[in-house]
């Protein structure tokens, strides 16, 4: 079932994303009086055809659903001789202003619609948890900022003085600080305790790239907090059973650390394998709820993935986090959502560049078999998270598109700007050879994406 729904979901993002760029081009050839012969999602062999008697334009779904094209009237690619008629409306007669907003238009189509798919969501509201603090790792920039855990985040700005920006949720707070980890940037926090608000500068120039593109978060040392862990079952035979640990106990402290996260209490298990813990857990509802002490000896098992011993005791957790509906009015979202296009486009951008000039790893690059699994990940958890997807990968491939290229808009854009700026077309001669190495470069990068998708999933 999980393998049905992520075909399922990759086949409806793909179609949305491949419609809504192609439409780009199209539409705006039309309106640019450029005559368009066939549009189609897929390549290969059409697999249904129609033709609009309206506009004559041909409208295909071919056979390999990874993209499409829109072809349109050019004396370049036609065979035979065009109708004198016809000929004004060919794409390579246009001024070259008009073949700039033509090639444009499908990449701005992509970061249009992520704008309205981020603003809807906005819109509708969304239930997140709320940003309150775990007690953070020792020695983590949190720790040294002065988290002890339980503080909800309310503010942050630059250390060095600008805008204050309102948090709202975890997600909220993720995304400020991803942009402050990205640039190296001191910040200042501003959080409530049981004693106030105070605020709390972190640092975060110990970030290095490669914490940014993993788990840059836990890596500062923050984990959403504030909830309730709770015991959901217990393995037979395993240390916990053996402890005496049952279904429906909540987790307080830990080594008399409280405990309010599953990811801080499985590293701290992880780390102490065969080391003997104590527990301090409460039972009952209401009147009846009571506090015991637990003490229990995590088993020594071998990680599969990294090939190191490490604690398991066996039981499975559920942490109950407190949330926060965050909604937003119409033109709020409208602006948030340009704000979070814009935002995340930057940051693909020189992602990019840094995974160009080596001070990134290409292990960022992502192909069909993870955008697969990420679809069909996001539609198990609901319309909002499917749609914030489809937003993102949309976002994805108008920034992929624009990249300088040949073979891609960006590779055709930087020819038409060559022509303005000089006021000669690009030979054929040129085009023909930074096609050919454009076409090198996207099959080297389709090749790393798919070796990074095989490494996912085998993990070899």
């Amino acid at each position: 079932m999980n393998f049905l729904t992520e075909i399922v979901a990759f086949v409806v993002a793909i179609g949305v994303l491949v419609v809504v760029h192609e439409f780009g081009h199209y539409s705006v050839a039309r309106m640019c009086g450029v005559k368009v012969l066939r549009f189609s999602v897929g390549f290969g062999k059409p697999l249904v055809r129609w033709v609009s008697k309206k506009t004559g334009v041909e409208w295909t779904i071919s056979a390999l659903p990874l993209g499409g094209y829109v072809k349109m009237l050019d004396e370049r690619e036609t065979e035979g001789t065009i109708p004198s008629e016809d000929l004004p409306r060919a794409f390579n007669r246009q001024p070259v202003l008009k073949r700039i907003a033509i090639v444009a238009a499908g990449p701005a189509a992509n970061f249009l619609l992520a704008i309205a798919l981020f603003a809807a969501v906005f819109a509708g509201g969304v239930t997140e948890p709320q940003a309150i603090v775990s007690t953070p790792a020792p020695e983590s920039a949190a720790a040294h900022a002065g988290f002890e855990g339980g503080e909800q985040i309310v503010s942050l700005r630059d250390s060095q003085g600008g805008d204050t920006h309102a948090i709202r949720s975890w997600s909220d707070l993720r995304w400020k600080l991803l942009d402050a980890s990205f640039d190296h940037r001191n910040i200042v926090l501003t959080a409530k305790t049981h004693d106030g608000t105070f605020d709390f500068p972190l640092t975060v120039s110990g970030i290095t790239d490669a914490d940014a593109e993993q788990d840059f978060m836990d890596k500062l040392g923050f984990t959403p907090g504030g909830g309730t862990l709770t015991v959901a079952g217990v393995e037979a035979g395993s240390a916990a059973q053996k402890s005496g640990l049952v279904a429906g106990d909540r987790l307080r402290a830990i080594d008399g650390r409280p405990i309010d996260s599953a990811t801080r209490f499985i590293d701290y298990v992880k780390s102490h394998g065969g080391k003997p813990v104590t527990l301090v857990i409460e039972r009952g509802d209401g009147n009846q709820a009571r506090r015991d002490t637990v003490q229990i000896v995590p088993d020594v098992k071998r990680d599969a993935s990294t090939g190191k011993d490490i604690g398991r005791i066996g039981a499975a957790l559920a942490n109950q986090l407190p949330t926060v509906d965050v909604r937003y009015g119409p033109f709020e979202s409208l602006r948030l959502g340009v704000n979070r296009t814009w935002d995340i486009s930057v940051y693909s951008l020189r992602m990019f560049g840094r995974m160009i000039v080596g001070e990134a790893s290409l292990k960022n690059l992502s192909g069909p078999v993870t955008i697969a699994d990420y679809a069909g990940k996001s539609a198990r958890l609901g319309m909002t998270a499917f749609v914030s997807f489809l937003a993102l990968v949309s976002i994805s491939l108008g920034v992929l598109n624009l990249l300088p290229i040949p073979v891609l808009d960006g590779g055709h854009l930087l020819y038409y700007l060559v022509e303005a700026v000089t006021g000669k077309a690009v030979s054929d001669r040129w085009q023909l050879v930074l096609q050919r190495a454009g076409l090198v470069c996207i099959v080297a990068l389709s090749m790393i994406a798919l070796f990074n998708d095989l490494t996912r999933l085998i993990r070899f």
